[in-house]
């Protein structure tokens, strides 16, 4: 089951024509990172269209592209220097293949910005170089390509080099190297050109050496999202992979949402017969731990003193790519890591106009007053429907960066920037990194005209240590004193004359003989401890079926449902 460490990717974007595909397919043809049939193939189709053989025809995926002499698609290929393994991956440039560039870039740790030594820095380059800013990647080099055609002029080069430093510098981004080459010709790729004799800088390979991607993944937090969990003979296995930090025997580890912890009892690996101690960021392991909890997809693992966030509601810089407008209040799918939550837009703060590079700032104070289209970067608050475990991108790429469905489209991403405080759509038990829903204090009704049961759900609210809490309301009576136990987010709280006394992991909770409540203010019929423990062992077994939940839980002891019109006023 173990991964091969991961390589570098590197993004190559730039502006249609400046020859970005031409660079890559350089770098591989002259280090023959490609089999000669497929350059054999690129040469027979070249003399098919009456064109010349170019290195870019090697990365141009599809035979329609080379006759068009334009990158439609994303190409990635993998490409190995004598330091270490790389993806690189070519973006297109015109306007209408935005999407494609921003959908490349999402998983890139670095990038190289190609620019035409003959034209110079145009829109796209700008653009490309913004948007490779809001999404967040820090690491650039910029290549001053076509050097051929200006005499290999110095002054050209300083030039190009002064108005993108100074763009770049407006972005908060800051280029690692500015590298003169010519592509076509194969100069400064591999070996120093001598027609560059005022050029004392490495050449593009030496460049991609010297960026350093992720900062040593192996040494900083551990993030482990949970993959899946296989049922193996007497064994529970916690499958994933390893985004960043290292896990071993006996570390004890912390699963986010709803802080339980436990320890590492085995690192399991396939194949092999032979278990290891300790796996690294990149790695692809399941482990067994000493407690057993119902453990699910979607969950983090961490250590304790360096555990993610939880949150309803974070804000975030999005990258829209759908022909449908990003609206606030509508409901899409958010997916990050291995977790899939749904959630909403509730407000837009600004966008970015991505073909003019104008930012607008929305009007009203719940940033209702502009739409985000096609193409535009708007900074919004987004809530989810349940608990999302997450980090600032700043902090943590692998726990910072997501994706929007709408429907079955993947309609943009985005990058988190700072968890907001707040419960979002749902009241939640907050307390440091625990976040438990709850839904005590929905209100149910009998409505007369739909002849069904509805809820009506008040505005979420985080609670807190010492926070009062409604003990009635039209259809719920709670009393003073009692325990609210959540089996979905491992967490527990304790309501003593009515103010909330305690949260904490549901691990490490010890029924007193008060009231016991679950999460939706349902009855737990329980009246001693062995009962709480078979109670919790059923629950803590899977997802509880109606046979389950008839055993133990009761709706009437402190819920009532009204009969109301749809006129009712909650």
């Amino acid at each position: 089951m173990a991964c091969a460490q991961e390589m570098l990717q590197l993004v190559v974007a730039g502006h249609v024509d400046h020859g970005k595909s031409t660079v890559i397919g350089r770098l591989f043809c002259d280090t023959n990172s490609l089999p000669q049939g497929s350059i054999d193939r690129v040469r027979r189709i070249a003399g098919e269209t009456g064109k010349g053989f170019e290195p870019a025809y090697l990365l141009d995926a599809f035979e329609e592209e080379q006759k068009q002499g334009i990158t439609i698609d994303i190409t990635k290929r993998q490409f190995h220097t004598a330091k270490r393994g790389y993806i690189i991956i070519d973006a297109p440039g015109h306007k209408e293949f935005l999407k494609n560039m921003i959908s490349g870039a999402t998983g890139a740790e670095a990038a190289f910005l190609v620019i035409d030594a003959g034209r110079g820095v145009e829109e796209q380059s700008r653009r490309h170089a913004s948007m490779l800013a809001l999404l967040g990647i820090r690491q650039m080099a910029v290549i001053v390509n076509k050097m051929d055609i200006v005499d290999y002029s110095q002054e050209v080069f300083q030039n190009i080099r002064m108005e993108m430093e100074a763009f770049l510098a407006s972005r908060n981004i800051y280029a690692q190297a500015f590298i003169p080459v010519s592509a076509l010709l194969g100069e400064n790729i591999i070996s120093p050109s001598d027609k560059l004799p005022w050029y004392d800088g490495g050449t593009l390979v030496e460049a991609l050496d010297g960026l350093s991607g992720k900062n040593s993944p192996d040494n900083a937090p551990l993030r482990f999202p949970v993959q899946d969990v296989y049922k193996f003979d007497q064994r529970r296995i916690i499958a994933g992979r390893i985004e960043s930090g290292r896990i071993a025997v006996g570390d004890t580890i912390h699963i986010s949402p709803g802080g339980k912890h436990t320890t590492v009892l085995s690192l399991e690996a396939w194949p092999g017969p032979e278990k290891p101690w300790e796996a690294f960021a990149g790695e692809c392991v399941g482990i067994t731990v000493s407690d057993e909890f119902f453990n699910k997809r979607g969950e983090i693992i961490s250590k304790a003193d360096s555990p993610p966030q939880v949150t309803f509601a974070f804000r975030a810089s999005i990258f829209w790519m759908h022909k449908t407008p990003l609206q606030t209040g509508k409901t899409y799918r958010l997916k990050l890591a291995t977790q899939t939550v749904e959630a909403e837009i509730g407000a837009i703060f600004r966008v970015m106009d991505a073909s003019t590079l104008t930012t607008h700032a929305t009007g009203g104070a719940l940033g209702q007053g502009r739409e985000v289209r096609l193409n535009d970067v708007a900074e919004a608050r987004i809530i989810v429907k349940e608990p999302v475990v997450l980090d600032a991108f700043a902090a943590s790429e692998a726990t910072g960066r997501f994706i929007l469905q709408d429907g079955y489209d993947v309609a943009g991403g985005g990058i988190v920037i700072e968890r907001e405080a707040g419960a979002g759509l749902f009241s939640c038990f907050a307390r440091g990194d625990i976040y438990a829903r709850c839904e005590l204090f929905e209100e149910y009704y009998y409505s007369v005209e739909d002849q069904m049961v509805n809820r009506h759900r008040p505005q979420g609210t985080a609670y807190n240590i010492g926070d009062k809490i409604p003990l009635e309301g039209k259809s719920f009576a709670y009393p003073e004193f009692f325990d609210i136990v959540m089996f979905q987010d491992g967490a527990a709280v304790k309501i003593r004359a009515g103010e909330v006394a305690e949260i904490l992991p549901l691990a490490d909770y010890r029924y007193e003989g008060l009231p016991l409540l679950n999460d939706r203010g349902f009855a737990l019929m329980v009246r001693s401890r062995a009962e709480w423990q078979r109670c919790l062992a059923d629950f803590s077994a899977g997802p509880p079926d109606a046979e389950l939940t008839a055993k133990w839980m009761n709706f009437t002891t402190y819920r009532s449902i009204p009969i109301a019109g749809n006129d009712w006023v909650i």
